[in-house]
């Protein structure tokens, strides 16, 4: 269990200072990309260690140095997204209300999470300060074994954070329904002022504008758990399957159209294998597995959805979708391992 003494680790706070800095810097998304790649590299490396576990001459601390790659470097300080892309995001939001920004990003500037803000000292202060709270939220909840993905939650609850304290609106409003995409579909704007000028912006301003219909989200869930769920049960990696479709963001970044974002659907679809059988999933049809990754798939694209009409679409800022998707999709295999339907949880934790 983490000591709550760790909140104060002068060490990995000057990390996550730095962190979030960094991911300031270079821009949420980005920062993010690279969280993919860096556990591809990571979970790679693992499973090539593992192949060679029996060879003669072979050092077993080369086990615990694969494994750093991606808990430390993908998902510690350097560009953990409860540091790098949270903090991004807030530098996002904290830049747009400082008039900082002015890109003719099709939304509200505080949401563009490609920008790079560069070595702007006050910006990267922010930054730097936001990887700090992620850092301290990730702590918390993995000290007191909370039932969910420690790093989504932190994701989440910094992105409230910088709604409330650089006085955004924590949900905006929702004039024509909270769950009602139409007025995007019509083109339907409004006015609001930025930084002292009128803007022009969407009444409605979907996450991703190709990819919000329910029956879509719902079929690419279904295909990316399926997908997930081959990665985990062929190379016993359960983390794998969201490095790629992190990593494959990069092809959004660089303005290819219609990319979908699928790292929730992945990792919840694959996590969902480990826990269903208690980490034993080689001893069940691959067709099983494979249906049980493509539901939890569907549940983590609902999710998704779901949030992203009720905390983006109106909203001013990002606050991230598939990270909230993630917490509510680790929850419910948390409850199902609590209540006897699952043998565990994998890697999520448990209160007890």
């Amino acid at each position: 269990m983490t000591e709550l003494s760790e909140l104060w680790l002068f060490g990995m706070l000057l990390a996550a200072f730095a962190g979030g800095a960094f991911g300031a810097a270079i821009g949420a998304l980005p920062a993010f990309i690279f969280t993919g790649f860096l556990v591809m590299l990571g979970e790679s490396v693992k499973i090539l260690a593992g192949d060679l576990s029996g060879v003669a001459g072979f050092d077993p601390s080369s086990l615990d140095q694969a494994a750093a790659i991606t808990d430390q470097l993908g998902f510690g300080p350097l560009f953990g997204p409860h540091i790098s892309f949270a903090a991004g995001a807030a530098a996002s939001a904290y830049a747009a209300k400082k008039g900082y920004m002015d890109t003719g990003f099709p939304y509200h500037e505080a949401k563009n999470i490609i920008y790079a803000h560069g070595p702007k000292p006050d910006v990267l202060i922010v930054g730097g300060l936001f990887g700090i709270l992620g850092y301290w939220i990730t702590t918390l909840s993995v000290a007191f074994n909370l039932p969910w993905d420690p790093i989504a939650v932190a994701v989440v609850l910094s992105a409230f954070a910088h709604r409330l304290f650089l006085g955004y609106p924590l949900m905006g409003k929702a004039e024509e329904g909270i769950l009602n995409m139409k007025p995007f579909k019509d083109g339907k704007e409004r006015t609001q002022k930025l930084a002292g000028e009128t803007k022009i912006r969407l009444k409605v301003e979907p996450w991703l504008g190709h990819q919000y219909k329910w029956v879509d989200v719902s079929l690419l869930g279904v295909v990316v758990g399926i997908l997930a769920a081959f990665v985990t049960y062929t190379t016993s990696s359960v983390f794998l399957p969201f490095g790629i479709s992190a990593a494959l963001l990069l092809f959004l970044n660089l303005g290819v159209a219609n990319i979908p974002v699928t790292h929730h659907m992945a990792l919840v679809g694959s996590t969902a294998v480990v826990a269903s059988t208690g980490g034993e999933f080689m001893e069940y049809s691959m067709a099983i597995m494979l249906l049980t990754g493509g539901l939890f798939g569907f549940i983590a694209a609902l999710f998704g959805e779901l949030i992203q009409r009720m905390f983006y679409a109106h909203a001013d800022t990002h606050l991230d979708p598939p990270a909230a998707a993630i917490v509510l999709g680790t929850l419910l295999i948390a409850i199902l391992a609590m209540i006897g339907i699952f043998p565990s949880a994998a890697w999520v934790p448990l209160p007890f």
